[in-house]
């Protein structure tokens, strides 16, 4: 872009294509003021323990391996502890994403924006145009998972709405493929109002998975409080902080005929279930260092069990139209972490459209 000034690279030993890695470093200038910079928040007055924890590194295919390696060591020698996410978005945009694998050998970043599982869980839980079920879910996350070494999949930043893309509610509103004609000034049918009953809960069923799932769970701020919005920059509308009072918005901003709208503001209930399943996951460390084993891929239904030595949750999920019987693991004592009832057996019927997170006590 014209209006961004770009670092001069240097010792580029590779050709540079957009969206893919490359070997080069930047210009020993402004790499020193970097690095004093990233030392500056690291560890404000030389103390670790009032700086920040991490870094997220925009575009990083844009820069040289070589400075990513070189900073990756400045960093880790100030805070081993420190926190390293890099974007890496488009190979070849809208189709096809970013290989992470290069930027998680350890000696890059601890972890990239994982858009690459977002995109098939969408086209499973939400109602869209490129419909997928669930072996083809399970088949595409496997060969994301199986493209990084094992730690790496636990640390990835599992990305679904950002400052880049639509807001949750609204992507899951719309049937267009991922990122592509995603606001109405590219598309004057894309919906950018408050969704319907049955988008919330789909958006609630594909949270529990997000909470329940391998990874880091990213929220994007203002999701939490119900916020809608198209793809950049109208997923940046300012947050609707429950304290203040909001003017209608328009619904049918590039739509022929007479202007409609809406009310708009906290969607106090809506927060209220991402307190509860932020809550579940913290309660519950196994959903962030357990393994994970799928037990049923079927068409619509889908359940997979993360587990260790000492606990056991099972994540059940029936996106069809009729309800679904699903077998468990074994006959137990099982608690619903989502209503708090418990029920003993090893069959459990699920509602059409709805989802359970099962503990077993027993």
């Amino acid at each position: 872009m014209n209006s961004l000034p770009e670092i001069k690279k240097v010792d580029i030993a590779t050709e540079r294509h957009h969206g893919h890695p490359y070997e080069g470093n930047i210009h020993p200038s402004p790499k020193a003021h970097i690095f004093a910079v990233t030392k500056r928040w690291l560890a404000p007055d030389g103390d670790v323990s009032k700086g920040i924890d991490g870094y997220r590194l925009d575009v990083a295919d844009q820069i040289g391996m070589k400075f990513w390696r070189e900073w990756h060591g400045y960093v880790k020698s100030i805070n081993p502890e420190a926190y390293l996410v890099g974007e890496i978005w488009w190979e070849e945009w809208p189709g096809k994403l970013m290989d992470p694998a290069p930027y998680t050998q350890g000696d890059i970043f601890d972890a990239v924006m994982f858009y690459q599982i977002y995109r098939p869980a969408r086209y499973f839980f939400a109602k869209t145009n490129f419909e997928i079920d669930a072996t083809q879910l399970v088949d595409s996350l496997n060969f994301e998972w199986n493209r990084l070494g094992e730690p790496f999949r636990y640390a990835m930043m599992n990305t679904a709405a950002t400052h880049d893309a639509p807001r949750l509610l609204t992507s899951f509103y719309n049937p267009n493929m991922y990122k592509s004609a995603a606001k109405p000034g590219d598309d004057p049918n894309y919906k950018t109002g408050i969704p319907d009953k049955e988008t919330y809960q789909r958006t609630k069923l594909y949270l529990m998975h997000h909470f329940t799932n391998i990874g880091a769970p990213q929220i994007w701020n203002g999701d939490e409080m119900g916020m809608t919005g198209a793809d950049d920059p109208d997923c940046r509308k300012p947050l609707w902080w429950p304290e203040f009072d909001f003017e209608p918005e328009y619904v049918n901003n590039f739509q022929p005929g007479e202007k409609q709208f809406e009310e708009v503001g906290f969607n106090k209930a809506w927060f209220n279930f991402y307190k509860q399943i932020i809550k579940i996951r913290k309660e519950n460390p196994v959903l962030s260092h357990g393994e994970l084993g799928f037990l049923v891929a079927n068409e619509k239904h889908f359940s997979y069990k993360r587990f260790d030595e000492n606990d056991e949750i099972i994540v059940l999920f029936n996106l069809d139209k009729e309800p679904f019987s699903f077998k468990l693991p074994a006959k137990a004592t099982y608690q619903d972490l989502m209503s708090q009832k418990t029920f003993t057996g090893n069959h459990i019927e699920i509602q059409a459209l709805d989802g359970k997170i099962l503990k077993r006590v027993n």
